[in-house]
């Protein structure tokens, strides 16, 4: 920065667009006798606040401003209390592009930095994909600021921490680091930092899982190595067990590290009723996942060569002939589901029921009575989707989903020992992977017996005296 008022509009205007670009504002005023600036982005301000900021300085006369222009007007001519100053012209920059009003004043080599920034947002409401039949029925949103207020509002305590970050080098997109100073790991925040700081892409257009493949590294692997909720309850309830959460501006969720394969099959309704209510609730989602896992490639494995079946399970199997073989028909219906899904992702509200009574029955019944189908394939079919569906987590659920394909392909072609092989490499995905050096497997590999009494009934909450190892947190841990 320069003290010369037209040398720094110009330079801004070069680099911005000020007279390109319809939404960059710069209004000049005088303020106590001297020419000044401001520069803002239209629709990301607070009009009113912009107008009263407005009056004060202009009602400033000379003798109001001196000896010293900047801080007379820091100290008296601002009713406002987001204020700062900065002298490097790209930081000036960036904060007019990032939305605060930018003030400049003839003679002054520092810009005053006013943030009243205003977003376009939506109201908070509860998740569609977490609901709960008990609890509150807030959730995140779009607006990082506002999702840190919603974590504060639950957590007042004086060491939790929001460190905010820039990612992307054009979208310059703001990210959040939240953790409990004393309960998380210093390794863990030192090492999701520096991803972040690492990020060297130009931009982050689809927010946090943009971020995510670079803080975790992104490989063939797809079993999710962080923790999705739109809930600030769950997120406020791991961030006090020491994890970390992360949240990107944009984004109406929050990644929460490290993850365990237990995590994505918890759920916050667990923990709004009784104990023994929340425990059989846990056991019927985890049996639904098995399920959905292994019932269809079990299925086609055992059908493929009764001769190994007992007599008790001699009913299992086609009972007519059908055009396609059970190996076709099955795949066709996992891709056929799979359509049906994304086709109810991308239908309007009002034609999503039409879809469902489309889809799910009457191309069912039609394929069936052609002969394409068996009933026996449709049903267990439909029952391992149902217990996809169950799966808390979108992206365990997915990853699920592939496990069961391959697994489902392997029995096709080799029978039982594909069955076994499908199992096995799902078995050593599972075994093999670590999200931010935690075993994705524990407390079962490697065991700990009280941390998996824990996970397998819902413990009381008086009883929850120790935090999860798995955060590796500073305070005691089981």
């Amino acid at each position: 920065m320069v003290k010369d008022l037209e040398e720094n509009i110009a330079v801004l205007t070069d680099e911005l667009g000020l007279d390109i670009s319809f939404d960059l504002i710069l209004r000049r005023i005088t303020i106590g006798g001297k020419d000044a600036a401001l520069i803002f982005v239209d629709g990301l301000i607070k009009d009113h606040v912009t107008v009263d900021i407005m009056r004060s300085l202009m009602a400033l006369t000379r003798e109001d401003v001196l000896p010293d222009p900047l801080e007379k007007i820091l100290q008296q001519g601002l009713p406002y209390f987001e204020v700062s100053t900065s002298d490097d012209l790209d930081d000036v920059i960036l904060q007019v592009i990032s939305g605060p009003l930018v003030l400049l004043i003839d003679g002054l080599d520092q810009a005053l930095i006013i943030d009243a920034r205003e977003y376009p947002v939506r109201g908070i409401e509860e998740p569609d994909l977490e609901r709960v039949t008990r609890g509150s029925r807030d959730g995140f949103v779009e607006t990082s600021i506002f999702n840190t207020a919603l974590l504060r509002r639950r957590l007042r305590d004086p060491r939790l921490r929001c460190k905010a970050l820039k990612a992307g080098k054009r979208s310059q997109t703001d990210v959040v680091i939240v953790y409990i100073e004393d309960l998380a790991e210093p390794q863990l925040v030192e090492t999701i930092e520096k991803s972040i700081e690492d990020v060297g892409v130009e931009g982050l257009p689809m927010g946090i899982k943009s971020l995510e493949e670079y803080v975790v590294r992104a490989t063939i692997n797809p079993l999710p190595k962080v923790r999705y909720t739109e809930r600030p309850d769950v997120a406020a309830a791991h961030l006090l067990e020491g994890h970390v959460a992360i949240i990107v501006d944009t984004t109406p969720a929050v990644a929460l590290a490290p993850a365990t394969a237990w995590h994505f099959t918890q759920h916050a309704e667990e923990y709004f009723q009784h104990p023994v209510v929340g425990t059989y609730l846990r056991w019927v989602r985890t049996f639904g996942m098995l399920l959905s896992f292994i019932l269809t490639p079990l299925w086609l494995a055992l059908v493929m060569d009764k001769d190994i079946l007992p007599e008790a399970l001699q009913f299992l199997g086609p009972k007519g002939p059908t055009t396609l073989s059970l190996f076709a028909q099955f795949v066709i219906l996992e891709l056929g589901l799979d359509l049906v899904r994304m086709a109810f992702i991308h239908t309007p509200n009002a034609l999503a029921t039409s879809l469902g009574i489309v889809g799910a029955i009457l191309l069912g019944d039609f394929a069936v009575k052609v002969g394409l189908f068996n009933e026996e394939t449709i049903l267990y079919a439909a029952v391992a989707a149902v217990g996809t569906f169950a799966t808390p987590s979108l992206e365990f659920g997915l990853a699920i989903r592939l496990f069961r394909l391959m697994t489902l392909i392997l029995a096709g072609f080799f029978g039982l020992v594909g069955l076994a092989a499908g199992v096995v490499i799902t078995i050593l995905f599972f075994a093999l992977t670590r999200s931010f050096d935690t075993p994705y497997l524990w407390p079962l590999i490697p065991l700990n017996l009280k941390a998996l009494m824990r996970l397998i009934f819902r413990t009381p909450v008086p009883d929850l005296r120790s935090r999860p190892a798995t955060a590796r947190s500073k305070q005691d841990s089981n």
